[in-house]
């Protein structure tokens, strides 16, 4: 049940792209779902759901004072590791998901709204955003800058393009030269070379571990042999102290290993299939399919689409590229803040 409700956020059920939070209410319900007292679900219940840490691994002990049920501060709070139910990746694109759409941080218009570059496409000259103009009764559709249709020339001088055109220019240069699996490659070459230098740096830091889980349990069994033997006595309080004392370090060399082991699994790494796959799910997403789905796609790998006299500049961040590669490109990630990085100088639409 909790793997369904995050699929639905992160890919929908199957005939559209991800759901929020009220259509996955609403999905739940119409099919019959209930929790666990056997009432539908509601908007909040899901919301504190798909929020909770506890669900990727992470779960916090001591977090509000019992009398007053506040929230302690974090530096009380201690994190207790527990099996995961959803893949940290996942988890933590449905947060991010989950905050771009909110209305405090995205219109609602910018998530929902029939345009497909709404709250990304703007004006080279003011920065505005750039929004529709209709004309011919609406049998043609622009572009055109905000600023300067509210407050006229003397904010800006202003620019039109055609929807379609704009539309097109952005998909398919998008689809032709970022989305492919030379340029990804490209983009993530650094990550990728610090990557293989930190799996080898990885691979000693296993050995001593794996060597430090041995010799504890070598000395324990040293100890119970002796024990067994009559050679010493267990009754002696400095006898369980060192007992005690080799279990716990045991344990924690155990726990830290096992930590070392789950950063090598392979969700963790960027790999050639994961390239692969997202730049081929992209190019197909970005250029067919329903509006709204298609610009939840969009907005999770560019910030703007700045439109020039001459040109189109289209800018994005690495990391938002770096995060998406490993989840596949399956969970749109929402709104990225406006910084650019992975776009240099002419390599846009010109």
């Amino acid at each position: 049940m909790i793997r369904l409700m995050f699929r639905l956020l992160s890919e929908g059920d199957g005939t559209g792209g991800p759901l929020g939070v009220k259509a996955a209410t609403s999905w739940l319900n119409e099919r019959g779902h209930r929790t666990r007292g056997g009432a539908r679900w509601g908007i909040g219940q899901l919301h504190k759901l798909l929020t909770s840490p506890t669900y990727k691994g992470d779960y916090r002990f001591n977090r509000k004072v019992w009398k007053t049920k506040e929230d302690k501060p974090e530096t009380e709070q201690v994190m207790v590791p527990v099996d995961p139910i959803i893949e940290p990746a996942v988890f933590d694109a449905v947060q991010t998901r989950l905050k771009a759409r909110s209305p405090k941080t995205t219109p609602p218009r910018v998530v929902t709204g029939p345009i497909l570059l709404t709250g990304i496409a703007t004006c080279a000259s003011c920065g505005g955003g750039m929004t529709l103009r209709t004309g011919k009764s609406g049998r043609y559709r622009y572009y055109t800058c905000a600023t300067c249709a509210q407050q006229g020339k003397s904010a800006c001088k202003g620019r039109s393009i055609p929807m379609d055109r704009l539309d097109t220019l952005v998909t398919e240069r998008l689809a032709e030269t970022l989305f492919t699996a030379d340029r990804v490659r490209a983009i993530l070459g650094g990550l990728l070379e610090r990557q293989a230098s930190r799996s080898e740096d990885h691979a000693h830091r296993m050995t001593a571990l794996q060597n430090k889980v041995v010799d504890a349990e070598g000395r324990l069994s040293r100890l119970y042999q002796a024990i067994e033997t009559g050679v010493a006595d267990f009754a002696d309080p400095t006898l369980k102290d060192r007992v005690a004392a080799l279990k716990t370090e045991r344990d924690q060399a155990k726990a830290t290993l096992d930590r070392a082991f789950a950063e090598l699994r392979p969700e963790t790494r960027i790999t050639e299939e994961k390239i692969a796959s997202f730049a081929s799910l992209m190019r197909e997403n970005v250029k067919n399919g329903p509006v709204p789905f298609r610009r939840a796609y969009l907005r999770a790998v560019i910030d703007q689409v700045e439109v020039d006299d001459a040109e189109i500049r289209i800018h994005g961040r690495r990391d938002v590229l770096e995060r998406l590669v490993m989840g596949g490109g399956a969970a749109p990630a929402g709104v990225p803040s406006f910084v650019r990085k992975w776009r240099t100088r002419r390599d846009s639409n010109s």
